[in-house]
């Protein structure tokens, strides 16, 4: 589940920055470091093995450094709200890379296609996390997090959703009628629903538009 509190390695110094205390090897997201101390060795990752996790809809990829040796290190991304998921042994944890921002070297990920979610935006890539280790993350606002059963799946808009257990089913759901969005409707068109035992984090405000760079 998510953690508030301090974590070996990993915990969270306040709402908008995670501290890690480094011992050997974790990674990052590249420029997310705003200060360290101690005897710590920043490498940029390439794009093979650990090195590019693609962004959701997009594609773009979010490069990652390696930070090696004894120290500690403070990591933060344009004042986002930072908070800590654990991945335990067993289960897997999928999340939009947009929304990574350190790791524990002890968990491995994979870049996979979210089932059921077609071509809608270009089609949704997640990183699916596995191993036993944690997982800091960002997104703006605090993050909702909502059980999830079998019994009563949940509905989560796609520019809104950051990351659920892996083992959810996951399919595109339709809200109303093509009559309806002619006429107008509430713009909820499309969201992505999630089934079985677990839960999904969601953040409270969908995505911002990227305003033009001023010449």
């Amino acid at each position: 589940m998510v953690q508030a509190a301090a974590q070996p390695g990993m915990s969270v110094e306040n709402a908008k920055c995670i501290k890690y205390a480094v011992s050997g090897e974790m990674y990052a997201r590249q420029g997310a470091m705003v200060a360290y101390r101690g005897d710590l060795r920043f490498e940029r990752k390439g794009q093979g093995v650990g090195g590019m996790l693609k962004r959701a809809v997009t594609g773009e990829g979010l490069p990652l450094m390696a930070v090696r040796g004894q120290g500690e290190a403070w990591f933060a991304h344009e004042a986002q709200n930072c908070f800590i998921v654990e991945v335990e042994p067993g289960d897997q944890f999928t999340v939009n890379g947009r929304n990574v921002l350190c790791f524990d070297a002890s968990l491995s990920y994979e870049i996979k296609t979210v089932k059921g979610s077609g071509i809608a935006g270009g089609g949704l890539f997640n990183s699916v996390f596995a191993g036993h280790g944690m997982l800091g993350l960002v997104c703006e606002g605090n993050p909702l997090v909502i059980p999830v059963s079998a019994q009563a799946p949940v509905y989560v808009d796609t520019d809104a959703v950051v990351g659920w257990t892996a083992h959810l089913q996951t399919s595109l759901h339709r809200s109303q009628s093509i009559g309806s969005m002619l006429r107008g409707g509430s713009g909820e068109a499309v969201q992505l629903m999630l089934q079985g035992e677990g839960y999904v984090v969601v953040r409270p405000s969908e995505l911002t538009p990227q305003k033009p760079q001023q010449h």
